[in-house]
């Protein structure tokens, strides 16, 4: 059995309900943790790491702890943003994320869209250049939802399956 790590970083609370979902579809033995709070990643075989988008690409926080990644270690990343699903803006992120990370082994990867901070919304709301963003984030307020959360933990136990076929 593998030891598996789900790492996050979350503002507002998305990304660690999802981050939240992933481990809870997880067998034992595995560790929840933020990703300021891991010290080593030598013990674990699998590697869960989401963040939420901001500003199209990844927090810097989230940027250092996958450029420290040790190289052929199995990862999969997951996002939250306030985009639609599958939009180039939420996409962008993600592959930023996977060019940061090429050193490691990447599984597959998982977005979902999760509630702006309405202190986000109303200083973008001031820019006429993103008002057609204001305008879809503000539609992302339910989220992450039940749906998404479901979703979340389908992913985590089909990265889990993709990793037992790769080996160990």
């Amino acid at each position: 059995m593998s030891n598996i790590l789900v790492a996050y970083f979350s503002l507002t609370g998305n990304t660690q309900k999802v981050a939240a979902a992933i481990f809870a579809s997880l067998p034992e033995p595995k560790t929840f943790k933020p990703i300021i709070e891991v010290q080593s990643l030598d013990e674990h075989d699998l590697v869960f790491i989401g963040f939420p988008v901001h500003s199209h690409s990844v927090p810097i926080q989230a940027e250092k702890f996958l450029r420290s990644i040790p190289r052929g270690k199995k990862i999969a990343l997951f996002s939250t943003h306030g985009s639609h699903t599958g939009s180039r803006l939420s996409r962008e992120a993600i592959e930023h994320a996977v060019v940061v990370s090429s050193q490691a082994k990447l599984i597959s990867t998982f977005s979902c869209r999760g509630k702006v901070s309405p202190q986000a919304l109303e200083v973008l709301s001031r820019s006429p250049e993103h008002e057609a963003w204001t305008e879809m984030a503000a539609s992302a307020r339910t989220h992450p939802n039940e749906h998404d959360l479901e979703d979340a933990g389908n992913f985590g136990s089909w990265v889990l399956t993709l990793s037992r076929h790769q080996g160990t």
